[in-house]
């Protein structure tokens, strides 16, 4: 009897560690994001005793099949394994933590407000790309946090849309921007505290939320500075909350 139980609150899944809280002297609570399950916090009994057989597996940036069982606050971790680990390459280069971190964060914000298990695996399968990308260092760390928060916001149902006013449908990559908005506006629509982007930046922002690597490539540095704030600003605006990471 007491092994069915189990079973029935056991779960396996592949999980994105996002960030770790350290409890008591040997335990640690993880934040996942997960394929199916959408946003777990568990427990992870021991993980922190040189004698774990799992502890390198479940730290932060890693992906790993996990086994969970559920429990009345938080989950518990009986099993995991490593699937990717792009925990190493990350952490050892600033600007790619800070950008990883900055997607954890994002990540568990959006999933704090969204329990649809079909968006949880949206959520998983762009920040598993965004964080192999980061980890192999094939663009650099802003082009693929932009890049991704912008994906993850479209997915989230705040797709901006670039080539048209959001006020009032006008075409054209129109270089005013207003994060309360929703995107672009023409001159005819701007309201107070709309900021004005170089056309150059438009067309980066729009080759980030489309992935088109080519164009991001021969950005200027001032142009993808550029891109960075907006898209800084308008993921703050709709996540309603500044996020810890981009302050450092």
């Amino acid at each position: 009897m007491a092994g069915s139980t189990f079973a029935s609150r056991s779960y396996r899944d592949s999980a994105i560690i996002l960030r770790t809280q350290n409890l008591g002297e040997a335990d640690r609570i993880l934040t996942a994001l997960t394929s199916g399950h959408g946003l777990v916090r568990a427990v992870a009994k021991g993980v922190r005793r040189t004698s774990s057989k799992f502890g390198a597996t479940v730290e932060p940036f890693m992906v790993a099949d996990v086994q969970f069982v559920h429990g009345r606050s938080l989950d518990i971790v009986t099993q995991a394994t490593s699937k990717n680990t792009y925990g190493p390459p990350i952490v050892a280069d600033y600007d790619k933590y800070m950008a990883a971190s900055t997607m954890a964060e994002a990540a568990e914000r959006l999933m704090d407000a969204e329990s649809d298990p079909v968006f949880g695996g949206q959520q998983f399968t762009l920040l598993h790309g965004a964080y192999s990308a980061l980890s192999r260092g094939v663009h650099p760390a802003d082009v693929v946090l932009n890049s991704y928060l912008l994906r993850a916001l479209s997915s989230a149902g705040w797709a901006v849309t670039w080539t048209s006013c959001v006020s009032c449908g006008r075409p054209g990559a129109h270089t005013g921007f207003h994060p309360a908005a929703s995107g672009p506006v023409c001159a005819d629509c701007r309201p107070p505290g709309t900021r004005t982007l170089e056309p150059a930046t438009v067309q980066l922002l729009h080759a980030l939320q489309h992935g088109d690597w080519e164009q991001t490539r021969a950005a200027r540095s001032d142009i993808r500075h550029e891109a960075t704030s907006v898209v800084t600003s308008y993921t703050q605006h709709h996540l309603e909350r500044r996020l810890s990471s981009l302050g450092l």
